[in-house]
């Protein structure tokens, strides 16, 4: 024998109605998770950026003082580059010096040579 289908509506509805309540509580909970890990991450951006600004704020800092540093050091470079001038001058002249007393050390050593050649005679 053929057994014939038959509706069952009122069990089908009640859990329909269950199913439904049970997918609205677990969507309410993953959206309620998604915006709170959103909200988290903002929060954490936002104190980067507090600390990105505090860093700039002192790196700024460092800036200025290095400029008022270097404007202060400005013109003391400036009043010695006068004897910075004549240092660089007087070692060019002890060079200069240098030299001449190796060549007069070769020319001396080469008299001295000479006389004792002529001693000899």
């Amino acid at each position: 024998m053929v057994e014939t289908a038959k509706e069952d509506t009122e069990p089908a509805e009640a859990n329909i109605t269950g199913l439904c309540q049970d997918m609205f509580s677990k969507m309410a909970t993953y959206l309620t998770g998604e915006l709170t890990a959103t909200s988290e991450d903002y929060k954490l951006l936002e104190n980067m950026n507090k600390l990105t600004s505090l860093k700039y704020l002192e790196m700024k800092d460092i800036a200025v003082n290095i400029s008022k540093n270097l404007k202060d050091l400005t013109p003391k470079y400036e009043a010695f580059q006068s004897y910075l001038d004549q240092i660089t001058f007087i070692q060019e002249q002890i060079a200069i010096l240098e030299q001449a007393a190796y060549k007069l050390n070769a020319y001396s050593k080469k008299l001295e040579a000479k006389y004792k050649k002529l001693e000899r005679l």
